[in-house]
């Protein structure tokens, strides 16, 4: 059913369990899990785990894991926020005192307690059936014993050659004979291997207190960082109820905040007073309605959203009628809306994992170290990279997501859930950090709008409006391009893919399921 015309891939077919991954080692291991019996939070972990290795500019250990689960595919669904919080040291004061106005990126103060490894446990404490131990093993073997680079991740190692010279420990880790790794090269990290050893032994106390954290503080407070190993001990993972609006009869789930999944409800909601189906899927119109949406959720999002341990966020008025209402009525089809700047301080990497088992265990997984590579801080001794995530605070007095001790930052990462009558059908995700709520939007309406199937809604080109500048892919037709600029947008080209989805659809009356995969990462879907 190739309806547009640009080549893809097909989509994969299943009876009993799917996977999608950003690469096939991860989707194999996750497979594997399942035919032993494990469920689709066991599947993701392992998953999830393997990529933390052998995908390590996008995630790993070191970060932060936010997950959607719906036991059976009905019912209830639990949010996991799986973010780390600021040092409690870290006041505003103290960086203001300092001349320090924006975290800086590669820093000590960008890198907040990793979430991960709390949230996996508390996942598999409540949907799996394995424990660390055996579902780090695939983790630890490509640790110890090598594992093969792939294209992209090749992609990515060059563009952070810069970044990893210059980082804390990252040369002696990430730069094996001094250059960035290609495809095809063996890349083998003991150190983490013994890291994930450690874990798989002893469970996540292993991470959080002991000589893995005592190092990750020495290396932190090394560097000037505000890091205690009281910071690490008293992390802990909200489990929590997910926030949701309607589209075309489909409920849509996400995170709460601190978690930015509010964003793409909002550009639904906005996009849900427009009939797409009179433009085409490739037309100036969706383009420009599409970045109008995104540039209101966006605007919303800089300004409300924040840890709402610490700041009040109206969830229900943002995804109230009004609020769509008070926008819709000034968006036009010739020109821009006139909004204030915003400026997003993230623009990360992550990997996003779907799974769904052969009970219809339904897991929506996403795990990141923010930026590309993190922090480029690597833990002296146990081969931990280190997120980030603390990046995406401001340090601005008086602003909902301003920095404070123990506070969750803004995030950009969110698993999504598409339900209808409480029944799930889509466990999906967009990578690709500022992009998510767009590209998951982008991939919904490709689907609901125009009828493909999640392959096709996956490859279709795509853009992203940021911070003033229309970011299209080179797909994107030459007269879309220039439509666009003759009602006043900024365009360029964007080099890199735009993110990289996974999606599974599940047909409850044939018993079916179907999965779809970015050709713009290595990975794919697989099924049994």
């Amino acid at each position: 059913m190739r309806n547009f015309h640009f080549a893809g891939r097909s989509t994969v077919h299943a009876q009993n369990a799917m996977v999608a991954t950003s690469h096939p080692q991860a989707a194999l291991v996750a497979i594997e899990v399942m035919r032993e019996g494990g469920t689709a939070a066991d599947a993701a972990v392992a998953a999830c785990a393997l990529l933390g290795v052998i995908e390590p500019q996008s995630t790993g250990i070191g970060g932060d894991c936010f997950a959607l689960i719906q036991p059976r595919g009905e019912g209830k669904i639990t949010a996991y926020n799986g973010s780390g919080r600021a040092p409690m040291a870290a006041t505003a004061e103290w960086y203001l005192e300092r001349k320090i106005h924006s975290v800086p990126l590669t820093s000590a103060h960008a890198v907040s307690i990793p979430g991960a490894i709390d949230a996996w446990d508390l996942i598999l404490r409540d949907h799996g059936k394995f424990g660390f131990d055996r579902l780090l093993q695939p983790a630890i073997k490509a640790a110890e014993e090598g594992y093969v680079v792939a294209p992209r991740i090749a992609f990515d190692w060059k563009n952070g050659f810069e970044k990893l010279k210059n980082g804390t420990n990252t040369e002696r880790y990430l730069l094996p004979h001094g250059k960035p790794a290609v495809a095809g090269d063996v890349i083998r990290q003991p150190e983490l291997g013994k890291t994930l050893r450690a874990i798989a032994q002893k469970g996540r106390d292993a991470f959080y207190s002991g000589e893995i954290a005592a190092d990750m503080v020495d290396t932190l407070r090394g560097i000037g960082g505000l890091h205690t190993l009281e910071d690490f001990a008293a992390h802990s993972t909200e489990a929590t109820s997910p926030i949701g609006t309607m589209y075309k009869g489909y409920d849509v789930w996400q995170c709460p905040p601190n978690g930015p999944g509010i964003t793409m409800l909002v550009m639904l909601n906005i996009l849900s007073r427009f009939d797409l189906t009179k433009f085409k899927p490739l037309s100036i119109e969706r383009f420009h309605l599409e970045a109008e949406a995104a540039r209101i959720a966006y605007m919303m999002r800089e300004q409300y959203i924040a840890d709402p341990q610490h700041a009040h966020v109206d969830v229900a008025g943002i995804l109230s009628k009004e609020f769509a209402d008070e926008h819709i009525k000034n968006i036009r089809m010739d020109r821009l809306l006139e909004l204030p700047n915003v400026a997003p301080p993230m623009n990360p990497s992550t990997v996003y994992i779907t799974v769904v088992d052969k009970d219809r265990n339904v897991c929506s997984f996403i795990n990141s170290i923010a930026h590309s590579f993190g922090s480029a801080i690597v833990s002296n001794k146990t081969g931990v990279l280190l997120q980030n995530r603390a990046g995406g605070f401001r340090i601005q007095p008086g602003h909902p997501n301003c920095i404070a001790p123990g506070k969750r930052p803004l995030h950009t990462i969110i698993p999504a859930l598409a339900t209808r009558n409480g029944r799930a059908v889509m466990p999906y995700g967009v990578m690709g950090g500022q992009y998510q709520p767009v590209g998951q939007t982008h991939v919904l309406t490709n689907m609901l709008d125009y009828g493909c199937d999640i392959q096709e809604a996956i490859d279709m080109p795509r853009g992203l409006h940021y911070e003033g500048v229309y970011q299209l892919e080179d797909s994107v037709p030459a007269e879309i391009v220039e439509g666009l600029k003759k009602i006043g947008h900024k365009t360029t080209s964007v080099v890199a893919p735009l993110g990289g989805g996974q999606g599974i659809w599940i047909d409850w009356e044939k018993g079916t399921l179907t999965g779809g995969s970015d050709p713009r990462k290595d990975g794919c879907a697989l099924g049994y």
